[in-house]
């Protein structure tokens, strides 16, 4: 039954667009100008007494001026509906800005902890590759033995300078992304 009142009141919007449509267009004007011309010209030619043409000519008039009034209303409400489903979707669009704002802020917050870790890790990186040298410097000091010593120092050294190296590029290649980060 509900779907059955829908589906007529379809087809009446549909109809009242139509109408209203083609009331706002240049083939209504003409079409009304035409009606009107022939309607004063009945008279003249003694078809139609003047008075029964102004009767009927204001009652059609009169009929059409309701019609036309509730078209319009009906154009305005549906389109009043329109505004208000558009009005909703900007004022979530706006909570989704905001929204979007305040995590921007946070990574932008993220990025400057993260630069000074990476800040922090490079003087570690710098301190222990002086270490690593005075150890090498020292090494050249010491007797037989504790060359020995060295010597497995040495290849932990270097298995660590790698391993520094990596961890250098790894930074090098994080401070251009947050670079880029700061940049976007």
């Amino acid at each position: 039954m509900k779907k059955k009142y829908n589906e007529k009141t379809e087809v009446l919007e549909k109809i009242a667009n139509n109408i209203t449509s083609w009331i706002g267009s240049i083939p209504s004007l003409i079409v009304h100008t035409l009606l009107f011309i022939t309607s004063f010209l009945l008279p003249l030619v003694n078809i139609v007494e003047f008075d029964k043409m102004l009767l009927i000519l204001t009652t059609v008039l009169s009929l059409e001026a309701i019609y036309l009034a509730i078209f319009i209303q009906m154009s305005v409400n549906k389109s009043h509906e329109k505004i208000e489903f558009i009005q909703e979707d900007i004022e979530e669009i706006s909570e989704d800005i905001e929204e979007i704002s305040e995590d921007i802020e946070d990574i932008q917050e993220d990025i400057e902890e993260i630069s000074e870790d990476i800040e922090e890790i490079n003087e570690d990186i710098e301190d222990i590759q002086e270490d690593i040298e005075e150890i090498n410097e020292e090494e050249e000091e010491e007797d037989h033995n504790e060359r020995a010593k060295n010597v497995i120092l040495k290849s932990n050294v270097s298995s660590n300078k790698n391993e520094i190296k990596a961890l250098k590029d790894i930074i090098a290649r994080l401070q251009g992304e947050i670079d880029q980060l700061k940049k976007d």
